[in-house]
């Protein structure tokens, strides 16, 4: 039995139950998998199983793909996940642009819009172009008339529902689009959606992000930080239980996964990478101190020097290598993309640089799968991955074999 995935057979745990069983459909992919190989996953008994399935069934959510020969007996009935049974709308507000996509239940973008976006505009500005883009973007891919039938107004759905703080749900909420994740730059709390002075914006300081954009669009909302969701996203395809992803765009930041599960810590607020100070008398950052890693980097980057870039990145990194003590980084964000492998090289360099002098271990640096879109997807895994049991629990390892390099 693995017991990465092992249920348990009390009535009260049905709906943990269900999700392990969802999860390992989805991860079957076209494949599918039989009743049998899900009860033997899983630990639950075949008539838990069959119950559960059913159930699914009925939902919309699964269906027999065909038969499969066994070494004994008749031949077992193949199910697979229905992908478009239900769909994630993911939002990644930037402070420049705000890109949306809608995600269906295999994680599979099915369409994506692009906007400018003056992040400094406000809150209530920010939430009604955010809206709008959902909305356009629901119409784009023929979702919307599915997306608003039966939402009702947001007071009425708690937007709590799909927060990634929460049990998993036993059932499908009856719209097909299932809510929207939101990931933006931090300090904010995750819990309860509300964010704290974002850096750079102090005028945010306490606006109910959620709450807000779920009155507007009648779905449930959770918010995020763009590097925690981006990690999430990661930890879902493949890339390990212990890693650290750091985003340089228009900012920096990292997301953690330790254990198997991402940390946001005890308020929700670790992750804010870029504001550790190196240089005591370094230049301004727009957080308040000085000599922070964000604006020595997006200094060096200014100047047109990414190897300098690159190479207080790395200093960074190689403190929270030594630190945490994790097994990989990942690199991702804009700023990245623009300059791929040098950032690579440069940071491998240092952290490489670092081992030596300290005999331990080398940690390998790579380019983070799908960097470009690692955060926009990830928002849509804050909702999706409490449907299939993901929301803080361990991600096996060996559930994918998804190559890194």
């Amino acid at each position: 039995m693995n017991r990465a995935y092992s249920g348990v057979n009390l009535a009260v745990l049905r709906g943990h139950n269900a999700a392990l069983v969802l999860d390992l459909l989805r991860t079957a992919g076209d494949e599918g998998i039989s009743r049998l190989e899900l009860a033997e996953r899983t630990g639950l008994t075949p008539q838990g199983v069959s119950k559960i399935t059913a159930r699914l069934r009925e939902q919309g959510l699964v269906t027999d793909t065909g038969r499969r020969a066994s070494t004994g007996g008749k031949p077992r009935t193949v199910l697979r996940l229905v992908p478009d049974a239900g769909y994630a709308v993911g939002l990644h507000l930037d402070r420049d642009e705000l890109t949306a996509v809608l995600v269906d239940l295999a994680g599979t973008v099915v369409a994506e819009r692009r906007s400018p976006l003056a992040f400094g505009a406000g809150g209530d500005a920010v939430v009604e172009a955010a809206a709008s883009e959902v909305e356009a973007l629901l119409t784009d891919a023929g979702a919307g008339a599915d997306a608003g039938a039966d939402a009702g107004d947001a007071t009425d759905r708690d937007p709590d529902h799909f927060d990634a703080q929460d049990p998993v749900p036993p059932e499908l909420p009856t719209p097909r689009v299932l809510g929207v994740g939101v990931a933006l730059p931090g300090p904010l709390d995750h819990s309860s959606g509300v964010l704290h002075r974002v850096t750079g914006f102090p005028e945010w300081d306490g606006f109910p992000l959620r709450d807000a954009l779920a009155t507007r669009l009648g779905l449930p909302v959770v918010v995020d930080k763009d590097t925690n969701a981006a990690a999430l996203g990661l930890a879902l395809a493949g890339c390990g239980d212990s890693f650290a992803y750091l985003h340089l765009g228009t900012g920096l930041g990292a997301g953690l996964v330790l254990g198997g599960a991402p940390y946001r810590g005890p308020r929700t607020g670790a992750g804010e990478f870029g504001h550790q100070v190196i240089q005591l008398d370094g230049p301004p950052c727009s957080c308040g101190n000085r000599g922070c890693i964000e604006a020595l980097c997006l200094a060096a980057v200014a100047a047109g020097s990414f190897d300098e870039a690159a190479r207080v990145l790395g200093e960074g990194a190689a403190n929270m290598v030594g630190l945490l003590d994790i097994d990989l980084v990942l690199l991702g964000g804009r700023t990245v993309a623009a300059a791929e492998e040098r950032f690579v090289e440069g940071v491998r360099a240092v952290l490489g640089e670092r081992a030596r002098r300290g005999g331990t271990v080398e940690v390998p640096v790579l380019r983070a799968p799908g960097s470009e879109s690692a955060v926009v997807e990830g928002a849509a895994q804050l909702v999706l991955a409490p449907l299939f049991g993901r929301a803080h629990g361990r991600f096996p390892a060996n559930r994918n074999d998804r190559n890194l390099s």
